[in-house]
């Protein structure tokens, strides 16, 4: 008679593949409106040594219904997108465009100068520069 145990033979392989997987039960799927990485709009914050940079990807979204604040040190993107419907007799299957109102909040780096903003919306990308104050630029110093 062979005996077979009940648990396999390494007990913390099996406790590590159960945590893999229900890790993975939790992880939300990519989407089209990026729920799964942060909301609408999609964001890429950046910076260079003279400025902070922000991308926001928004599409069939018109430039004047944008907000765009600097407040206490956040920036602050809202707005909405009015719904595109199809015909009045056309049948809808498939709805994944995102609707309604959104907003989004960027914590920004205290080396930052809120009075010179350039912000410019082309194509669906809104483009939001910031200058860094100038004393917080780097320099070189001359040694004498």
């Amino acid at each position: 008679m062979i005996y077979r145990s009940l648990f396999p033979r390494d007990v913390f392989a099996e406790l590590d593949r159960l945590q893999r997987e229900m890790q993975q039960g939790f992880r939300l799927s990519p989407s089209i409106r990026g729920i799964a990485r942060g909301g609408f709009p999609a964001m890429n914050v950046g910076g260079t040594p003279q400025s902070v940079e922000i991308y926001a990807f928004a599409p069939g979204i018109d430039a004047s219904s944008l907000d765009v604040q600097i407040e206490k040190g956040m920036l602050i993107i809202a707005g909405e997108r009015q719904r595109q419907a199809p015909g009045a007799d056309a049948t809808v299957h498939i709805d994944e465009r995102f609707e309604g109102r959104f907003r989004r909040v960027v914590t920004l780096p205290d080396d930052i100068d809120p009075n010179l903003v350039d912000a410019k919306y082309t194509d669906g990308v809104l483009r939001i520069s910031i200058a860094r104050k100038q004393s917080a630029l780097p320099r070189r110093i001359t040694i004498q």
